[in-house]
């Protein structure tokens, strides 16, 4: 049975939440990656990043629908969402769109479970960690080569 250490990419690229969002869309087109996990400065798994991050940050702004009733007005959609919407959209680092509930798996975690995941709860990159520390990352298409692998 295929693990993650079978089918994961060893050569992560990490990011800072420092690091400028025009930096990090940089590295994603010149490295061809969707995505990158966040370390902080001891080099722990804080988060992830993804381009849907970035492109969440470049949407058109919704806004709010109001409904008049009598002498009040009710705003229908939920404030936290319109202040997520706003900080999204005025991001200049990584540590304003990263997302911090990450995905994990371990190294011997089975190629079925982590496609499950994936899945699952609509992820497209998971780091592999041993502790705190990333030691190798699993994105959609490494998930079909170890299907190639499995079957030969």
């Amino acid at each position: 049975m295929l693990k993650a250490r079978d089918i994961m990419t060893k050569d992560v690229i990490t990011v800072s939440p420092a690091m400028t969002v025009e930096d990090l869309a940089r590295i994603l087109v010149e490295r061809r990656i969707s995505g990158a996990p966040v370390v902080d400065a001891e080099g722990n798994l804080v988060g992830i990043v993804t381009e849907n991050d970035l492109i969440r940050k470049n949407k058109k702004f919704h806004i709010p629908t109001i409904v008049r009733l009598f002498d009040a007005y009710i705003m229908l959609d939920s404030k936290s969402r319109i202040e997520q919407e706003i900080k999204d959209m005025a991001a200049v680092t990584i540590g304003d769109i990263y997302r911090k509930d990450v995905v994990t798996v371990s190294e011997e975690s089975p190629v079925d479970e982590i496609a499950t995941i994936m899945s699952e709860k609509s992820v497209h990159l998971i780091p592999v960690v041993k502790g705190r520390k990333i030691i190798g990352i699993i994105g959609k298409i490494d998930i079909i080569q170890g299907l190639s692998i499995g079957t030969s």
